[in-house]
């Protein structure tokens, strides 16, 4: 062990030593109720300012759209798209309505195709689609949630795209089985539009 022979080093250090022992002294001192009263209202003075500035500091970011995604629900993709296209510019509310409707067989989804003709104002062909619809009511119902928590009041489904996805084979192999990805969006009813330059 090298000694050090400085003894200006000597003294600055054992004058360190003295200071902190004398803060430790202070600090080691008992309190009275007074002094306590005015450090724990100091305390709490300082707790909320930092409340306060952790209020003023979140900036809270509305958005103006909400998503929900179905990832390889077991429903055909050609029924996907004709629901798809049943919802597409309703609200909601009024789309759950509707497929709740088709559920009860009194509301067709129309189709097109090699598909009978139903009774109903403007449809040639169509179905109800019971397994298909059973799926999109359950997103329908997640997709709200999603717009609430994301602040739109009045939202409309914008898109509604289904995509296929891969297809597994059934257990003996011969079968493959039916998988489509689902996405549905929801936006702000009265957003103003922007124009491309």
């Amino acid at each position: 062990m090298e000694k050090n022979y400085n003894p200006e080093q000597q003294s600055m250090k054992t004058m360190q030593k003295q200071q902190t022992a004398a803060v430790q002294k202070v600090e080691a001192a008992p309190m009275s109720k007074e002094d306590k009263k005015e450090e724990t209202k100091v305390e709490e003075k300082n707790k909320q300012e930092d409340k306060k500035e952790k209020k003023a500091g979140k900036i809270v970011i509305k958005k103006d759209e909400a998503i929900v995604n179905g990832v390889s629900l077991p429903i055909s993709t050609k029924i996907s798209v004709a629901i798809c296209n049943f919802i597409k510019g309703k609200t909601i509310e009024k789309a759950i309505a509707d497929l709740e409707e088709v559920l009860k067989f009194k509301k067709v989804i129309p189709m097109t195709g090699e598909i009978p003709h139903k009774k109903g104002k403007g449809i040639m062909s169509g179905r109800y689609p019971q397994k298909a619809t059973k799926y999109f009511i359950i997103m329908l119902k997640n997709l709200n949630a999603n717009a609430i928590v994301n602040g739109i009041e009045e939202g409309i489904i914008v898109e509604a795209i289904p995509n296929r996805a891969s297809q597994p084979y059934g257990r003996s192999g011969a079968i493959r089985r039916k998988r489509t990805h689902v996405k549905i969006k929801v936006a702000e009813k009265n957003k103003p539009k922007e124009k491309k330059i």
